[in-house]
Order: C-alpha cells, then structure tokens, then sequence
C-alpha cells in the first residue's frame, strides 16, 4: 500500500454508524475468500510431481488427501512420495496416522481444515493432492458449508488415458517388488486375515495374503507361483482403482457441476524410458501451463461462471498453454497467494 493511499484512506469521513438506518452488523460484512488449490487425478497419473512444482513455483505448502498415505508405515505399498521428493515442501497429513486406526473422511475433513487454516496463517498457499475423491468431496461439499463459506479453490485433474495408464502402473508394482516391498508388507501380515481397518486395506497387505500364509512350507515353485499371483493381483487391483477414481472425478465434474481443469498427461507416459524428453514433456504440457491457471486464478483475472456456486474461477486450459511460454520470464508470480 502506498502512502497517498493510506493518506486518502485517511482523510475519508468516519462512518457513525449508530446514525445508519437500518444498523449495519459490522460482524456480518462479507470477506473475501482465501485460496486453495486441489489437484486431483488416479493413482499414478502424476499429481504429487505437480504439486511438488506448483509449490516450489508458489509459497506453498502441501496436505496430502489420500486416504492410505496418511498412515504411518508401508512407504513403498501406498507410493509415498520421499522426502527427496518433497524437495523441502512442507507435508501436513502424510505418513501421520495411526496405521491400525480407521482415519476416516470425517477425520480428514476436521484436520484439512485446520491445516488449511494454520497454512493460509502463514501467509502460503494450501495446495491438497491426492487420489481418494471421497475425502476432496466430503471437505468441499460438506453440509455445514464450512469449506465454500471460506474459500475458493482452483481444480487441477491431471489425466492420462487409461490404457497407458494401466500399462504404467503394473510397471510400478514391479518396480515395488524391486525396492523391498515383500520385506516391507510383511510385518502387516495378519494370520486372522482381517484387511478391514486402517492401513491393512491398502491394496499390496490382502493380495499378498496367502504367500505369506504358506510360504514357510512351501517348495521353491510353489513360493514363485504364489509370488506372481499375488504381483499380478497388485497390478489388477490398482489398475481398478485407477478407472474408480477416473469415475468419481467424471460424476464431480459433470453431475455435481465441480468447474475441474482437465491437464493430458498422456504423452509425457508414452515418452517414458526416454527421461530426457519425457521432462521437456511434463514442463510444456502439464508443468507449465498447470502454473498459468494457478497464477490466473491467484490474480483473479478470470471471474466465476454466472450461475455456478462451485467456488472455482475457471481459467481456458488452452489460454494457459498458449501463455506457458512466458512463465520462465514472469519469475515469482506477481498476485497475492
């Protein structure tokens, strides 16, 4: 604020307002809502590389909205992302849960909020990233409004067809199984065979079930057989669960009208294996222009949809891919988180 306009601000009468009729309740004037960014998308499509970008681009700092991710313990399993990764990114809700408790949407719900609250207090933007859909939806839409009455959020779904997503993702159980996941899984192994609550849900702890039951007494080929079912299970059962959350995010996109910004990654996985390229990729596709409608929507350039309640300033994708080539010259970005 300049001094003319503090000066200017100033000099303006002062308002008596016992003289107004009828009387103003100062308690109730409208604020303006802060800013949260949810990115969204199935299970290996790349939100917490995005989220990592867009908060080492922004003064930011990350909750984490998946509903396994939360617990403590079975890093590889439920592909936390590493604290390499996180690249001195602040995490709220990440690895922090008791994982024999049952963490819950209501509970997620309570502590988003005040992580939102504390983050927003430290003057950063509150970015929310994760696959579970139930839990996004439970905060956003709740009842008592708490979370609309508040703020207003800006909608990133990072998509990659299907198909090489499926392709994608059985690559990753192996890589898994190369990192150590058997020896990691094998502690939450339960002779009861109860995969109900907390952590013990998380796809990797029920499918590996029955090579760990019979492993002891088990011959070499047998071990190897029960090995690859239980890998190929893994692979089944995440590839289900990635085209679950591609149908929740298509109900909040078009049923319950959510204003969500689609990004295509799509090219950036057919490039894999080709680490180069595959970089230049994700920067001039999703990187970038995923920046511009964040900077857009922080500088508030483009106003609400009449007529929609959804809380989302809804900024042209195309519009942003189109500005992306400016994003290296723009620096810091310029409007208030």
């Amino acid at each position: 604020m300049t001094i003319s306009m503090v000066i200017s601000r100033l000099t303006q009468p002062l308002i008596n307002i016992s003289s107004v009729s009828p009387k103003i309740n100062v308690t109730t004037l409208p604020r303006q809502k802060e800013n949260v960014v949810l990115v969204m998308g199935a299970t290996g499509a790349g939100k917490s590389r995005l989220s990592i970008d867009l908060a080492t681009r922004f003064p930011a700092e990350i909750i984490n909205s998946d509903k396994m991710q939360v617990y403590e313990g079975l890093d590889i399993v439920t592909n936390k992302i590493t604290e390499e990764e996180q690249r001195g990114v602040p995490h709220h809700l990440l690895g922090t849960q008791n994982p024999y408790s049952d963490f819950t949407a209501s509970n997620f719900c309570e502590m988003a909020l005040l992580a939102i609250e504390t983050i927003r207090g430290r003057g950063k933007l509150p970015i929310i990233v994760g696959g579970s859909n139930t839990f996004l939806e439970a905060l956003i839409d709740d009842d008592d409004y708490k979370f609309r009455s508040r703020y207003d959020f800006c909608c990133l779904w990072v998509d990659v067809h299907m198909p090489v997503l499926h392709s994608y993702v059985a690559e990753r159980v192996d890589q898994m199984f190369d990192k150590g996941m058997v020896s990691e899984l094998r502690p939450f192994f339960n002779p009861k065979g109860d995969y109900s609550r907390g952590i013990r849900k998380a796809i990797g702890v029920p499918e590996f079930d029955r090579y760990f039951r019979r492993e002891a007494q088990a011959d070499e080929e047998t071990r190897q057989r029960l090995l690859e079912e239980a890998l190929r299970e893994m692979k089944e059962n995440t590839q289900k669960l990635a085209g679950k959350q591609l149908g929740k995010i298509h109900i909040l996109k078009d049923v319950k009208r959510w204003k969500i910004q689609r990004v295509d990654a799509t090219s950036v996985f057919r490039k894999r294996g080709e680490e180069e390229e595959a970089n230049e990729e994700w920067r001039k596709t999703v990187a970038e222009p995923s920046a511009m409608i964040v900077d857009q929507f922080l500088c508030n350039l483009t106003p609400t949809k009449s007529g929609v309640s959804s809380g989302l300033r809804l900024v042209s994708l195309e519009s942003a891919i189109a500005s992306s080539s400016h994003l290296q010259s723009l620096g810091a970005h310029s409007c208030p988180v």
